[in-house]
């Protein structure tokens, strides 16, 4: 079929040119329809190295990035995972699809029914929970073994790290745009204890809400 051979060139083009080299995470880009969490009148670039526009103003990340992501979390059966921000639900569905127990955060009522509707026509339908949150309001403590933020934060917030249990890892983008803005990969050691390694650079959209610097003025 088109979209099967459409996902392995994506695979294959985009995403292990990226260093993304996990089998686990391959063959689930390869197995998740993408072209269903893409709306309708650009579904024709679901599989395209680009980002794709949602409804409320929001893009869906482009294939490499959600690859990179996903082999950095290195997610393992059972895990609880939490998403900020679900947009249609694609990333939702790879993580269940690699064995992650879901609950995913979306601001947007109109986002959060499409992708209730987007994940139920997926067998892993089931290890999904979307809730309609602001992810900035986030006051849980040491609840979950992986946080994943799509959209990036302008200045680190701690809030995020504060809800991975010891052992948990969070996978988050800093900067204000453009060549600033970093991926880096949060782990907790202990109850008072994180560390950090940058991945790599990328510019994602902004996490609606994130507090920004203040503006520069003489």
């Amino acid at each position: 079929m088109l979209t099967q051979s459409a996902r392995e060139r994506m695979v294959e083009q985009q995403v292990r040119t990226c260093d993304v080299l996990d089998e686990r995470i391959l063959e689930t880009l390869r197995v998740v329809p993408r072209e269903l969490f893409v709306p309708e009148r650009w579904r024709e670039l679901a599989y395209a190295d680009c980002e794709i526009a949602l409804p409320c103003g929001k893009r869906m990340l482009r294939p490499l990035v959600v690859g990179r992501m996903l082999q950095a979390l290195a997610p393992r059966g059972g895990e609880q995972a939490l998403e900020v921000g679900t947009g249609t639900g694609y990333v939702s569905a790879c993580l269940a699809r690699l064995g992650a127990r879901v609950r995913s955060l979306e601001l947007h009522a109109q986002l959060a029914t499409l992708a209730r509707a987007n994940l139920g026509t997926m067998a892993s339908d089931g290890g999904v929970e979307v809730i309609e949150s602001d992810g900035m309001q986030l006051q849980e403590q040491s609840r979950y073994d992986i946080i994943l933020l799509t959209a990036s934060l302008p200045i680190y917030q701690s809030r995020f790290e504060r809800a991975l249990r010891p052992g948990g890892r969070l996978l988050v983008v800093v900067g204000s745009g453009g060549a600033s803005q970093w991926a880096s990969l949060i782990r907790r050691a202990s109850e008072q204890a994180w560390s950090s390694e940058p991945l790599f650079e990328t510019c994602i959209e902004t996490l609606e809400g994130a507090p920004k610097p203040a503006a520069f003025a003489f």
